[in-house]
């Protein structure tokens, strides 16, 4: 496993890293970063992405999460026109004859969140609500796969990049260029949260130390994808079985688990091969997202709805 750490608590950890024959390389991070950039990360549409919800983590345990570490800008710039402030603002914030630090008043900003957060709790009121309210103060953890960021790292390392995901960016192309991708043969699978080993019969697949199917394998790697909703991860196989069971059974299905398992296409790729679906000029074909890879998701009945009609 590789890790970069940034500034101001920003991380990518690369948890799985895969090249196929052809040459097609396939990268899962695991990454933390401030909430208040996720709508600019959520722009890049070549990722699969899980990430920690406000509406499923408990109101404590989230004041809990933001007193202990509290995200906050790494660069404070100070006002100008246009979208990039160039230059740091370092003057303090005055109230009631007292002089505060941009930091102390940004700690202020958050005591006050969380005060009308716990008072919505204590009247009654749902997290999916409440925890909005703290949201501008949130680490958010993200599980990231994908076969292209070029893309992603052109415009987010750029200097013009708001510093914060520029400082993610960073962070997540250094780390993949220090990982060595593992080579994946023909039928293998890049799974991530699942270990693997090559035995006499050639890969096998581990959790918790034990070899599994590899039915079970990627019932536990789609389960721990989904666990990041919740900032928890149980890679036992009875944690596995609920949740897939939970994923799959569901109506509508809940497939975006499903993105980040994938296996290399063959020679014999064609548009009709299972899960495949579609051709670029360029790139050639593709799964989903995944250009070189069959992705996970696209092997699950029902996996999207093309045919929506109110009811």
């Amino acid at each position: 496993m590789i890790e970069v750490k940034g500034k101001g608590g920003i991380s990518a950890k690369i948890i799985a890293d895969s090249i196929c024959p052809r040459g097609k390389r396939v990268t899962t991070y695991e990454l933390e970063y401030p909430r208040f950039i996720h709508s600019e990360f959520m722009t890049h549409r070549m990722f699969s992405r899980n990430a920690a919800s406000s509406r499923a983590i408990p109101v404590p345990k989230m004041i809990e999460n933001i007193k202990a570490n509290t995200a906050m800008p790494i660069h404070w710039g100070a006002h100008q026109k246009g979208m990039q402030a160039d230059t740091e603002c370092e003057n303090t914030i005055s109230d009631g004859g007292w002089d505060f630090t941009r930091e102390s008043w940004w700690e202020i900003a958050r005591d006050e969140a969380i005060y009308a957060a716990e008072e919505f709790h204590a009247a009654g009121y749902h997290k999916q609500i409440i925890n909005r309210l703290l949201e501008p103060f949130q680490f958010i953890k993200v599980v990231c796969t994908a076969t292209s960021f070029d893309n992603f790292f052109w415009l987010r390392s750029h200097k013009d990049a708001q510093p914060e995901i520029r400082e993610l960016s960073d962070c997540m192309y250094n780390a993949r260029l220090d990982s060595l991708p593992n080579f994946l043969s023909y039928g293998e699978w890049h799974l991530p949260y699942v270990d693997t080993r090559v035995g006499d019969l050639g890969i096998e697949y581990i959790v918790d130390n034990v070899g599994v199917s590899l039915e079970d394998a990627l019932k536990v790697s789609s389960s721990c994808c989904a666990q990041v909703s919740y900032r928890l991860t149980d890679n036992s196989l009875e944690k596995a079985e609920m949740i897939y069971k939970m994923l799959v059974e569901a109506e509508p299905v809940h497939a975006s688990p499903f993105e980040h398992q994938c296996y290399p296409m063959d020679e014999e790729t064609q548009l009709d091969s299972e899960g495949v679906t579609g051709y670029n000029n360029s790139l050639g074909y593709y799964s989903g997202n995944f250009f070189g890879w069959v992705q996970h998701r696209q092997l699950i009945p029902d996996n999207t709805c093309w045919d929506y009609e109110a009811i």
